[in-house]
């Protein structure tokens, strides 16, 4: 038994290696605008669904992976020289287990196990209904077999992987159980009942490096649409007349003028205006502010507030351990240590938290909160 479910796997081991290392760019391509439309859609982003969010990009990885590589390479063998046959006949896989024994009842097993994650994932990330998580299954699996039936959609001149029917009804099936079990877990820990945090003074490190990871990417969206369109703009009305080397230093000039003015608008006015909530803390509903600061206590924690931020989007592997480590011994940020002169109570401390302040975020649940 153990041989047989070895030698399934490793015939993967591969498209595992793949996966693997797409995580990291996919999770940074992908993990931020979905954290985003959960956020404005549900009001609040527990530690719970950043981990799910993480492992869901993992999973789509992985599935790509496993349905499509290896891809075929060279002058010759599946997809090059001749294709694979299609499986046109439902159930045949029936057959193939009375004949097969246990290796065929594995590779039924492992088809449908393949698509529970993505059952689970509409009912707990996406809420899907029934019917619409059964179609998204029935779609995605119908989509990979297309793709393989068709060799990646006519990037080979043959099929290099078998198309199966019957692998699009494990899978749908597949589909299904994750989508039971995803409602089960959710009826056991009744998460659909909690209600929307208020806005937070004092946010965790979690919702602080969500929150300016989604900033920066407003940051460069920012920045680089702006340098495009003045570069793109000088290369055509100056023609052969710009040079290279003057190419490469307006270049610099515009991103560095770009990049400095969505920043400080970012994380400086935006803030400001907003009482410490910058683009991405009114969707993560946190405020930057720990404390009731005016005047030149104020400006002073904008000031080394930014610098502490832009050394982290600058000098990130150096940078943001350091801050992180600094944070889980101190519990604050280096610019949180600036007091606050509040006639109310003569010292530092929020004076006025109010209805949205630190303390009403004290009693919103643990298992609501993102800390």
């Amino acid at each position: 038994m153990g041989a047989v479910i070895n030698g399934y796997i490793a015939s993967f081991s591969g498209s595992f290696d793949v996966a693997v290392l797409l995580w990291p760019l996919l999770s940074l391509l992908l993990s931020v605008p979905v954290l985003v439309g959960l956020y404005r859609r549900d009001g609040w982003l527990p530690l719970a669904t950043v981990f799910a969010v993480y492992a869901s990009i993992l999973y789509a990885a992985g599935l790509v992976c496993f349905t499509l590589y290896p891809l075929p390479a060279g002058d010759s063998g599946p997809g090059i020289t001749y294709g694979m046959p299609p499986q046109w006949v439902p159930l045949n896989s029936i057959g193939d287990i009375m004949e097969g024994g246990l290796k065929a009842a594995l590779q039924v097993l492992f088809n449908v196990v393949l698509f529970v994650p993505l059952g689970f994932i509409a009912r707990t990330l996406l809420k899907l209904k029934f019917p619409l998580a059964l179609a998204l299954s029935f779609f995605a699996t119908c989509l990979i077999e297309t793709a393989q039936l068709t060799g990646l959609f006519g990037a080979y001149p043959f099929a290099f992987r078998t198309f199966d029917v019957d692998d699009i009804l494990w899978n749908t099936l597949g589909g299904v159980v994750g989508w039971g079990l995803g409602h089960l877990a959710l009826r056991l820990t009744r998460r659909e009942e909690a209600v929307m945090p208020p806005v937070t003074h004092r946010p965790g490190l979690v919702r602080r490096a969500v929150a300016l990871w989604t900033d920066a990417m407003i940051i460069d969206v920012c920045a680089v649409v702006p340098r495009l369109m003045v570069v793109i703009g000088l290369r055509m009305l100056m023609g052969d007349a710009f040079d290279d080397n003057l190419l490469v230093q307006v270049n610099n000039i515009v991103w560095v003028t770009c990049y400095g003015a969505a920043f400080v608008v970012v994380e400086v006015v935006v803030p400001w205006l907003r009482d410490g909530s910058t683009p991405a803390g009114m969707f993560y509903r946190m405020s930057c502010e720990t404390c009731k600061r005016t005047g030149p206590a104020r400006a002073a924690f904008y000031a080394l507030r930014a610098a502490a931020l832009l050394l982290v989007l600058r000098y990130p592997l150096f940078a943001a351990p350091a801050l992180a480590v600094f944070y889980l011994v101190a519990r604050q940020m280096p610019y949180d240590f600036i007091p606050a002169i509040s006639a109310a109570t003569g010292e530092g401390g929020r004076a006025a938290q109010g209805p949205e302040g630190a303390e009403a975020a004290e009693d919103i649940p643990a298992a609501v909160t993102l800390q």
